[in-house]
């Protein structure tokens, strides 16, 4: 008889998972996106991943918002988002209804910037030196599985 993992394991699996992937050479989005789809049902091709590769080192090595962020916000678009936004009849309705999915989104992304003071790159990796460092590299790896284990964790809620 399986038993079914809490949150918290889902979350601990995704953090691996994510980390794994870093040191694989996947980019933060990246990361984040392909242990999402290791661990839902996803009902997409794997080349969707595709769809990550411009936002990691901060939106395409900008160093602007932070790349497992935008990658969470990504990845937790496959199972919260609008798959169909032109089912509704009016432009009212459709603006209405954004109003309730865009609350997991905002919570999810509030939380990550909570527990780190920034959305931002730059503001995240810089204290930690040079960009290609092992040191900027661990920091980057330990906001990685974050960020998987928070957009795990807006999915299953």
């Amino acid at each position: 008889m399986k038993t079914e993992k809490t949150i918290e394991q889902k979350m601990k699996e995704a953090e691996e998972k994510s980390k794994n992937y870093f040191r694989e050479g996947l980019n933060c989005a990246e990361c984040v996106m392909r242990s999402f789809m290791d661990m839902h049902d996803i009902n997409l091709p794997d080349e969707i991943i595709a769809l990550s590769t411009g936002f990691g080192g901060g939106l395409g090595h900008t160093k602007n918002t932070c790349g497992a962020i935008t990658g969470a916000v990504l990845a937790l678009g496959t199972i919260k988002g609008r798959s169909n936004p032109f089912a509704l009849e009016t432009p009212s309705e459709r603006v209405k209804e954004l109003k309730g999915v865009y609350e997991d989104f905002g919570k999810m992304v509030i939380e990550i910037e909570n527990e780190y003071g920034t959305l931002i790159c730059s503001e995240l990796s810089d204290p930690y030196g040079d960009f290609e460092g092992k040191i900027r590299k661990k920091n980057c790896q330990q906001i990685i599985g974050y960020c998987a284990a928070m957009c795990t964790k807006y999915a299953v809620e």
